[in-house]
């Protein structure tokens, strides 16, 4: 045994070259990191909490093995030491690290070696048998949020603003609204805000002339194998996110990470750190962005083939065989497409028609696409219908950051208004959003306080807003007290409806022989859609008997008639005919007012005039066809 330092007394020896990081043989401990050859390497223990150096072992020639450097210390108390390393006189964290000492704190910058440490974790933890859900993604209704924002607010009425357990508080709001998918931004240990050499302060600290902005949103590099420290109200993020896991399983909501991987990253790291969040978290899937992430590689990972993997775009020829269809459908497309084509046909914009139609449609079988009308990279729901130009001033760069393409319409007033006409325009307008998204073929996402009426003040790039701005308010305004309660029913006549979410792409055509094809477009002819450039309405009818054939005849539904009317004045429907004495219904008006124009199953009002029906301007009707009862309310 040899003593590297005084006090020091663990004997070290060879580690092993398994994988990067820290892992555990028995009672020992094995430190291993990659450095290029030719440079020096020494592992530094610190005693927790200490920026003071305890030992400094080193790792030369005798400890690697083509770039990797291991040490084994034996019967190594994991909780009384941090560690780094140090590479040709510069102190490493290990980008492995499995958690991160020093940025406790949130908005605190850190400063001199040794201020940000490795931990050695304890990996035991009790999972009472958990496993991913598995979800597939025709079941799925989705919610996009941010871990800080999602509850910092005073107004979200939990405990723990702001942190992991906050979220976990929010689980019981989750599931009565009815979403079974959450996504949270990077939870990885990120900068909010930068660090800097206590020798070398930035010019912003020397001068103070330079507003710092803030990394609110956590895209950029940071340590991806640890979760963030700040996030966790109890001080101890890896048993907090955990335990929001478990809880999430619990309640049958899946939990999906978005991680941001520059250009450039090693694709052994990515590999990496997508099968130690699935092993070690148990998290159901991740949402990567395409141009830094060899998602090819990940795509094709034996181990990830039940983890839901999102991006812009895949190779599918590539992971896939020719002609191959995953059984389980684990990728899904994450793109702006449906957004832009949705609040396009929402407005009112000519020649929009045929591209919406198209998206509300798609659903391909070897991968799925995610249908959002909001992120965070844009505009708010509520935004959207308020807002016709970006107001960003805010951040501190005159407005010229942010997107300029929101596809937007303000219903004749910039900003809040205490118009009735227009307040009431708006709350029409986000009905038909919810309607549009709700009813697509695709999955449905939600972002993060959408379904409340949640504003930015027209700022579309909040990226560095760490303030009410960015914070869900959980308490909008009278006016749209109304929308939670009418996304949570929107979200359970989805569910109730597999004619809105069936299995594989509707094709247009006939292949039951039943006499509809599984899905028709109409106007003011029926089975003529009215598809002109000027064009603004369509209907849009799903047969119901494909349900049955499409689920081996586990699922029955009803045939459904969605007659959108995007147009500022009344347009007229012709309405197919019914077979097996069915009739027309309303089961869904966008134009009453609050939650009450969903109707309750067996409360629809049938259609007086089963020819023909007339839909207001901006009003979206969705019609049942059901059999025909006596006494049957009428609908004139």
């Amino acid at each position: 045994m040899k003593e590297y330092n005084e006090g020091f007394q663990y004997q070290v020896k060879i580690g092993e070259y398994h994988r990067p990081g820290i892992t555990r043989q028995g009672e020992d401990i094995c430190f291993t990191v990659a450095v290029p050859d030719g440079k020096r390497c020494s592992l530094l223990l610190y005693e927790k909490g200490s920026r003071e150096v305890a030992a400094s072992i080193p790792m030369g020639s005798s400890s690697q093995y083509g770039d990797l450097r291991s040490v084994e210390i034996g019967k190594l108390p994991m909780e009384a030491y941090e560690y780094n390393y140090l590479v040709d006189g510069q102190v490493v964290t290990d980008p492995y690290a499995h958690r991160i000492a020093g940025r406790e704190q949130w908005g605190v910058p850190v400063s001199g070696e040794g201020s940000i440490r490795g931990c050695i974790v304890n990996g035991s933890y009790d999972w009472e048998g958990d496993r991913q859900l598995q979800l597939p993604y025709e079941e799925i209704v989705a919610y996009s949020t941010h871990v800080r924002g999602f509850t910092r607010h005073g107004s979200s009425g939990v405990r723990a603003k702001g942190t992991f357990r906050g979220v976990a508080e929010k689980i019981p709001y989750l599931k009565k609204l009815g979403i079974n998918q959450l996504e949270l931004m990077p939870v990885y240990e990120f900068a909010e805000v930068e660090d800097w050499d206590e020798k070398r302060p930035p010019l912003r600290v020397l001068f103070g002339n330079e507003k710092e902005r803030m990394n609110y949103w956590g895209y950029g590099t940071g340590y991806y194998f640890a979760p963030k420290a700040s996030y966790a109200a109890s001080g101890d993020p890896v048993r907090e996110l955990k335990d929001l896991v478990k809880q999430l399983h619990k309640n049958e909501i899946e939990l999906i990470l978005e991680f941001y991987f520059p250009k450039g990253i090693r694709t052994a790291l990515v590999l990496d750190c997508i099968r130690y969040w699935v092993l070690e978290y148990h998290i159901d899937g991740i949402h990567v962005n395409r141009d830094g992430t060899p998602v090819e590689a990940l795509a094709q990972e034996p181990l990830l083939s039940h983890t839901k993997i999102m991006t812009e775009s895949f190779g599918l020829d590539e992971i896939y065989e020719e002609r191959y269809t995953p059984a389980f459908r684990n990728l899904a497309e994450y793109h702006d497409a449906f957004l832009q084509g949705a609040r396009r046909f929402l407005k009112g914009d000519e020649g929009e028609l045929a591209s919406f139609i198209w998206r509300a449609r798609r659903n391909p079988d070897r991968c799925a696409v995610m249908n959002y009308l909001a992120g965070h990279n844009g505009f708010t729901l509520m935004d959207t219908v308020s807002y016709d130009e970006k107001h960003n001033e805010a951040n501190g760069e005159k407005n010229r950051d942010g997107t300029d393409y929101n596809y937007s319409w303000n219903c004749g007033e910039e900003g809040p208004s205490r118009k009735k006409k227009t307040v009431a325009l708006r709350a029409r307008q986000l009905r038909n959003a919810f309607l549009l998204l709700l009813l697509s073929q695709g999955t449905p996402l939600i972002y993060g306080g959408d379904e409340r009426g949640n504003s930015q003040s027209g700022n579309n790039n909040v990226y560095c807003q760490d303030n009410e701005l960015s914070w869900i308010n959980w308490k909008p305004g009278k006016a749209w007290e109304f929308l939670p309660e009418y996304v949570e029913k929107l979200i359970a006549f989805r569910a109730a409806h597999p004619v809105f979410r069936q299995k594989k792409e509707l094709c247009q055509t006939d292949y039951l022989s039943c006499g509809y094809p599984d899905v028709s477009y109409h106007g003011k002819r029926a089975w003529f859609g009215d598809f002109e450039n000027y064009s603004r309405s369509v209907g849009i009818l799903y047969a119901g008997e494909y349900v049955a054939a499409n689920s081996e005849g586990l699922q029955q539904d009803d045939s459904f008639y969605v007659a959108c009317n995007m147009h500022w004045i009344p347009h007229e429907f012709a309405l197919p005919g019914l077979p097996d004495r069915r009739v027309w219904s309303v089961a869904i008006d966008s134009g009453v007012e609050g939650a009450a124009g969903i109707c309750s199953d067996g409360e629809e009002r049938s259609l007086e005039d089963q020819r023909t029906v007339t839909v207001p301007g901006r009003t979206i009707l969705v019609l049942r066809g059901k059999k025909e009862m006596k006494n049957r309310q009428v609908e004139k």
